[in-house]
């Protein structure tokens, strides 16, 4: 039995000490700097950060179907909050977990991303009926999830580099759009949206970030993103786009009241279609485990894997009775994690905590909002960008000289980037359909898979050549978990 091994503190974030197993032998007791405790002010500051990189994630799902079903501004505003609280529980289910629930890594959960068409089209103009149907039908998929994660899971075998490569590439590809459209203003029917104001203010934050990161050293240089967001927010503040309003409106306690728009209602369509954004859901879930896993050098194995996806569908079962929507991994928190190199899961279940104090403090969650949308865009480039830069190193250790996985990364990148290249490509296709077409990780992912199990897998013997395909260091499955290693 292979002995386990020990991880320098200081080596970078997605690569273990692969010298350590006789240290590991000799007893060696130190933390695996996952599961590493920091100062109390390191952990807050950390764990801000986090929030600040996933604030307008959150609160964006609500803010577009509020308006969309009928809710006046305050209900709408009241599920914001409701999403904050609910997207904190959801993060400390991962992070800390119980039994067999939670990854237990540093992955954030908020509300996602994938089901707002869905939900719209369910609840469109139906006020507080049109919610209480889309938290049933939520409810109803998300117990469905939890059920189906021992199962799921497995498909962890099929998750090579070549196909981690190509998701983790998407994965970032995909989110940079989030990030332009932030830098541009985010409201695309607003006078100032994509104005030379807005996009200076997000070049500016761009270069802060980078200078920071360059001159800064040890915890500054760790926050830097943290502190690139205060001093653009400073600076754009006599530039005009800081609206201070949120503050002046919101109220200083407020709590979620459980069903504050009625008992669930259950439809089959809703159901269905809430069933379609689950899997979505976990698909992404799991490639973004998978890319964690190698960034903080605890590959994400079945165990794990199930683990996450029980607290994804656990949290999104529980958000409704508070008011929030279905939850799911944020990607974005993952680029943070992999340019701060602080892997302790801890700093994100601070930022767990600050979650829901923002969903219980709305006053409090009114300051994280001042931060301006071109401010966060700015920000979130660089984000973005790393995690698509982690997908590129992965496919570098993928055995790309061989002809198929070539092929494989060429159809599953080209695919995967049809809804951000050309957003209409599949506007005649039906609704039920688009959930998973218009999500090119979700697209990417499955050609990926079937693509590596074609090339792969069918019709051939497993042979040293498939073996060496997996890089030290790269995603390794345990054989005790029954998973064949190719």
């Amino acid at each position: 039995m292979a002995a386990k091994p020990r991880f320098r503190k200081d080596a970078d974030a997605a690569a273990p000490d692969t010298t350590a197993d006789n240290a590991a032998e000799a007893g060696d007791d130190r933390k695996h700097p996952v599961d590493e405790t920091l100062p109390p002010l390191k952990m807050f500051t950390s764990g801000l950060q986090h929030v600040a990189a996933m604030y307008a994630g959150v609160v964006a799902p609500p803010l577009i179907v509020g308006p969309a079903v009928g809710l006046t501004a305050k209900e709408t505003a009241f599920l914001m909050g409701a999403s904050l609280f609910t997207a904190g529980i959801a993060t400390l289910l991962q992070t800390i977990g119980f039994w067999k629930v939670g990854a237990r890594l540093p992955f954030v959960n908020g509300v996602s991303f994938a089901g707002v068409a869905p939900m719209i089209a369910i609840g469109k103009d139906r006020g507080h009926d049109g919610i209480a149907v889309i938290f049933g039908a939520i409810i109803v998929a998300s117990v469905l999830g939890f059920l189906l994660a021992p199962y799921f899971c497995k498909l962890v075998r099929f998750f090579p580099p070549v196909v981690t490569g190509t998701v983790i590439t998407l994965i970032g590809v995909s989110l940079l759009p989030v990030a332009f459209n932030w830098s541009q203003g985010g409201n695309a029917t607003a006078d100032d949206y994509g104005s030379m104001t807005n996009i200076t203010m997000a070049a500016v934050t761009l270069v802060i970030v980078l200078a920071l990161r360059k001159l800064l050293r040890g915890f500054l240089q760790q926050i830097a993103i943290l502190l690139g967001l205060v001093v653009g927010t400073l600076i754009a503040i006599p530039a005009g786009i800081t609206d201070f309003g949120a503050i002046k409106e919101a109220d200083v306690v407020g709590f979620p009241t459980p069903f504050a728009f009625g008992a669930p209602q259950f439809e089959i369509a809703a159901i269905i279609s809430m069933c379609i954004v689950m899997l979505v859901c976990m698909t992404e879930s799991t490639a973004d485990m998978l890319a964690l896993g190698k960034i903080v050098g605890r590959p994400a194995d079945e165990k794990i894997i199930e683990g996450g996806l029980r607290a994804d569908t656990l949290g999104s079962a529980i958000s409704p009775i508070f008011n929030g929507f279905m939850c799911s991994a944020f990607a974005q928190n993952v680029g943070l994690v992999a340019m701060t190199k602080i892997r302790s899961r801890y700093v994100v279940a601070a930022g767990g905590g600050i979650l829901i104090v923002l969903g219980l403090v709305p006053v409090a969650a009114s300051v994280i909002a001042l931060v301006p949308l071109p401010v966060l865009g700015g920000a979130g480039i660089v984000l973005f960008g790393t995690v698509a830069a982690s997908g590129i190193q992965t496919l570098a250790t993928a055995a790309m000289e061989k002809g198929e996985n070539a092929l494989i990364v060429a159809a599953a990148l080209g695919i995967g980037l049809i809804p951000i290249a050309a957003p209409q490509f599949y506007h005649a296709f039906p609704e039920s359909l688009l959930v998973v077409l218009d999500s090119g990780i979700s697209t990417g992912c499955v050609v990926a898979i079937v693509l590596n199990l074609a090339f792969n897998h069918l019709g051939r013997k497993p042979d040293t050549a498939d073996e060496d395909e997996q890089a030290p260091g790269e995603h390794v499955v345990p054989a005790a978990a029954g998973v064949g290693v190719h």
